[in-house]
């Protein structure tokens, strides 16, 4: 009898890419299933790995060049150009230069990361002809509500004496004004499509410095400060340019960086997947799939809101594909993705061990762990033969 797996999963937070994790789960299954046929489709979802998964899917070029990292230091990063496309489009991972990988963890402190080299990217794009841009948003490491980036681009953001403000999230607090008469004119003439999770928003209890401040290494005091100063830089971007961020859709993505690509680069906010899916060929291969692996580094009650196992999940559901999940860590909440496609989940660790552990073992762990999977799977297929012959 044929079978058919689909692996689909992300990367791994500072272990594995989506690519690197989707071979591993591939090696477990054929442990399991040597002569199942394997799809891999590695997923991006605008964090870390999503310029060279649309690069690969489309034919198109990289290219790399050092910018200013998110704690000021330069940092080797790349961006690139899709093929195939009628006009000339570049693809952006904000994580290239701002990613929270690129921030040593004794020194996150998110009042003070910076998303500079993220417009530095965008500029490069530009200086090679860009036409159109695809900036994936994920995977930050910074809370400067993209300031930073707006700062590369000729935008200024003053204090009540005219003084440019120093970088970082905090230093918004004292924003007075936004000075847009040297804004890079090119920003006119480029279509900038921003692919972002939608239920990130700028402010409220659900703001991003309450939810991801912590995340990005921010205390409760830090939390409060950077909410503040997201008030502050959301009343700034209205009154320059009667863009309203606070509440948009996406606007909260990467720190903020969704609210200066909709309030002060004039670009466009997309669901992450509507971009994406474009690219990417999952559905194809699910049409002819009968089990789906997915897989990241955390499943918990957050997942169903944007995270890859909870898209995939609800793809695979309109087709009537079960789905497994293989996580890192099970985090709380994690039951309700029971409710938004998964059938089944596990972690990758079978014991307690550091997260320096974890992370250099992880591909023996995910490996291992997609062939218990796979076995539970042909103790599932075996059990309902036996059930059938016996009916």
């Amino acid at each position: 009898m044929s079978f058919t797996v689909l692996v689909a999963p992300s990367g791994f937070k500072e272990s594995l890419s989506a690519d690197e994790a989707a071979d591993c789960i591939a090696t477990g299954v054929h442990r399991a299933f040597p002569n199942a046929t394997i799809l891999k489709a590695p997923m991006a979802d605008g964090g870390e790995g999503f310029t060279r998964a649309l690069v690969k899917a489309t034919g198109g070029t990289l290219h790399n060049l050092s910018v200013t990292g998110p704690i000021g230091e330069p940092v080797e990063a790349h961006f690139g150009f899709l093929g195939g496309c009628s006009e000339p489009t570049a693809v952006i991972e904000m994580a290239a230069a701002a990613g929270l990988s690129l921030v040593p963890r004794d020194r996150r402190n998110p009042c003070l990361t910076t998303s500079y080299g993220v417009g530095e990217l965008v500029r490069a794009a530009l200086d090679r002809g860009a036409r159109r841009i695809l900036l994936g948003c994920g995977d930050s490491g910074i809370n400067d509500g993209g300031a930073g980036m707006a700062e590369a681009l000729g935008i200024r953001l003053l204090d009540d004496t005219g003084a440019p403000l120093p970088r970082g999230g905090a230093a918004l607090a004292r924003l007075a004004a936004i000075d847009m008469a040297n804004r890079d004119p090119r920003l006119d003439r480029v279509r900038i499509d921003a692919a972002v999770n939608w239920h990130n928003l700028l402010l409220g209890e659900r703001g991003v410095a309450r939810v991801f401040g912590p995340q990005k290494g921010a205390t409760p005091a830090q939390v409060e400060v950077l909410a503040s100063a997201m008030e502050i830089y959301a009343g700034a971007i209205q009154r320059t340019t009667g863009i309203e961020v606070g509440t948009a859709p996406g606007a909260g993505a990467s720190g903020g960086l969704g609210a200066a690509v909709l309030g002060l680069l004039g670009g466009r906010l997309h669901p992450r997947y509507d971009i994406v899916m474009q690219y990417l060929e999952l559905d194809r291969f699910m049409a002819t799939a009968d089990l789906v692996i997915t897989a990241e580094g955390s499943l918990d009650g957050q997942t169903p809101f944007g995270k890859v196992p909870a898209e995939v999940a609800y793809r695979a559901k309109q087709m009537g594909v079960p789905v497994i999940a293989l996580a890192g860590t099970l985090g709380k909440g994690v039951r309700l993705n029971f409710e938004h496609g998964i059938d089944a989940f596990a972690s990758i660790l079978s014991r307690p061990c550091s997260l320096e552990d974890a992370i250099s073992g992880a591909p023996k762990l995910l490996a291992r762990a997609a062939e218990d999977a796979a076995r539970m799977v042909m103790v599932g297929m075996s059990l309902r033969d036996r059930l059938d012959r016996a009916a």
